[in-house]
């Protein structure tokens, strides 16, 4: 399950973080109804331009979550002083939240267009992490580096297939493609035949 999109736990501003918090704690509250395996949440961005308050702000998020759902951060492809579009910035996020059990979900679309290259994402990932939980295989339509977060079915974008089986491949881990319906059952089954 994805949490809704414009949840800020980084924000230094109390009238977005704290909604945020509690959409986020309903969100995992919702997800154990259903029986979801995970809920995906974006890392926001440091609103004052502190980063490192923007961590400590994400811990503090971390520590007060109560679910026994896997919570797990997604990379995002653009903002400014976002907490989860750069691998430096992740890492430093990491260093405040890796021990509260969060996971990780790498999105090659939003890698791609935060310009990081995409044939060792997986292992800086890890690097950091020490984890991938989950892929969102997407092609891009957009350049890399533009910062556009604009999905595209595989090879309909601009991120040669080969390095999103790659990447797939690397992870070793579940994969959702978050493409156009329509496309989108061509995609699973390159995808399939592909990697497995």
């Amino acid at each position: 399950m994805h949490a809704p999109y414009l949840i800020n736990v980084a924000s230094a501003n109390n009238r977005v973080r704290i909604p945020s918090r509690k959409i986020l704690q309903d969100t995992c509250d919702a997800a154990a109804d259903i029986g979801a395996a995970a809920v995906i949440v974006h890392g926001g961005h440091a609103d004052d331009n502190d980063i490192q308050a923007g961590c400590e702000r994400w811990r503090k998020t971390m520590e007060r979550l109560e679910t026994d759902v896997p919570v797990y951060l997604e990379n995002t492809a653009g903002g400014e002083h976002a907490m989860a579009r750069h691998f430096e910035t992740i890492a430093r996020l990491w260093d405040h939240i890796g021990d509260t059990g969060i996971g990780f979900c790498l999105d090659t679309c939003h890698a791609w267009a935060a310009g990081e290259a995409l044939i060792d994402a997986v292992d800086r990932i890890k690097t950091i992490t020490g984890r991938i939980d989950l892929v969102h295989c997407n092609d891009s339509r957009d350049a890399a580096g533009s910062g556009a977060d604009r999905h595209a079915n595989i090879g309909a974008g601009q991120i040669d297939p080969e390095l999103l089986i790659a990447v797939v491949a690397a992870a070793d881990a579940p994969v959702v493609c978050e493409t156009a319906d329509e496309g989108r059952k061509d995609d699973i089954a390159f995808l399939r035949d592909r990697v497995g």
